[in-house]
C-alpha cells in the first residue's frame, strides 16, 4: 500500500474524498476555515471519514493514502490509444522538483491528458507537496512509475503513440507539429532537459519559440503550453 500523506490544500483533499473516500484516513478542520474546507468537511461526513479540530497551532489538513500506480499496459489502454485518435499522454524525464510534478498533474487534469509516465528513482516523488500543488489533479490522471523510461516509450510506440520530445535545441517549432495522431510528450529535466538516450526514442522533437528576451521556461510551464496546444487542437474536427 502507498504511504500516508498529509495534505493541506482543501481542493486536493476534496478531490480525494470524491474519488476514493476509503483512502482518506482523517480530516482536521480548524474552526475559522471556510469555503473549500467546508466542502471537504461535508464530503468527509457523507463518507464517514473521521473529522476533528487540529491541535493547537496546527493548520487544517487531511491524512490521505497516496493513489495507486497503474501498469504501463493500463496507462496506454484507454479507448482510442491506438488508431487515429489524437489523445495526449505525458512522460517526465528526471523532473526533480515535486512542485513541477504537481503542476504538470494539475495542467494534465485540466486539459484531459490520458496519463503520466515517469521513472521510479529519477523523478521527484508524488509526495505531499506534489499532491497539494496538483490541487486535485493526481486524482483524475492515472500514472505509471517505471524502472526504465526508454523501454516504456518503446511500449508507447508499439500501441500507436508518437513520442514527441521537447528541447530548446529542436529545429521544429511547436506550431509545426502534426496534429493528426496521438502523442506522448516528453518533458525533460529542469536544467539539462531530456537525456540523450531518451531523445533517441523520440519520433520527433519540438521547441517553444521565445517571443521575448527570456529564452527558457520552467518545466511545468512548458508542459502546460505543450499540453494546451496539443489537446485543444486535437479535439478539433
Amino acid at each position: 500500500m502507498n504511504r500516508k500523506l498529509t495534505l493541506k490544500n482543501p481542493h486536493s483533499i476534496a478531490a480525494a474524498l470524491r474519488e476514493r473516500p476509503h483512502q482518506v484516513v482523517s480530516l482536521h478542520v480548524s474552526s475559522n476555515s471556510s469555503g473549500p474546507w467546508d466542502e471537504a468537511a461535508r464530503l468527509a461526513a457523507r463518507h464517514g471519514v473521521p473529522c476533528a479540530r487540529p491541535a493547537k497551532g496546527e493548520s487544517s489538513s487531511a491524512v490521505v493514502i497516496g493513489r495507486e500506480d497503474v501498469s504501463v499496459e493500463e496507462l496506454f489502454s484507454p479507448p482510442g490509444a491506438v488508431g487515429d485518435d489524437r489523445g495526449v499522454w505525458v512522460a517526465l524525464d528526471t523532473v526533480q522538483d515535486p512542485h513541477n510534478v504537481g503542476a504538470v498533474f494539475r495542467s494534465a487534469a485540466f486539459f484531459g491528458v490520458r496519463g503520466i509516465l515517469f521513472q521510479k528513482d529519477r523523478t521527484a516523488p508524488l509526495n505531499d507537496a506534489a499532491y497539494d500543488v496538483a490541487s486535485g489533479g493526481v486524482e483524475y490522471v492515472p500514472h505509471a512509475r517505471v524502472t526504465n523510461l526508454g523501454r516504456a516509450l518503446v511500449a508507447a510506440r508499439e500501441v500507436g503513440l508518437w513520442v514527441l520530445g521537447t528541447s530548446e535545441r529542436a529545429e521544429r517549432d511547436l506550431a509545426d507539429v502534426p496534429l493528426d495522431r496521438p502523442y506522448i510528450v516528453v518533458i525533460g529535466n529542469e536544467e539539462r532537459g531530456m537525456r540523450l538516450k531518451v531523445e533517441e526514442k523520440c519520433d520527433l522533437t519540438c521547441r517553444i519559440v521565445p517571443l521575448g528576451e527570456v529564452c527558457s521556461l520552467n518545466a511545468a510551464v512548458a508542459a502546460g503550453i505543450l499540453i494546451s496546444a496539443l489537446t485543444s487542437r486535437s479535439t478539433s474536427p
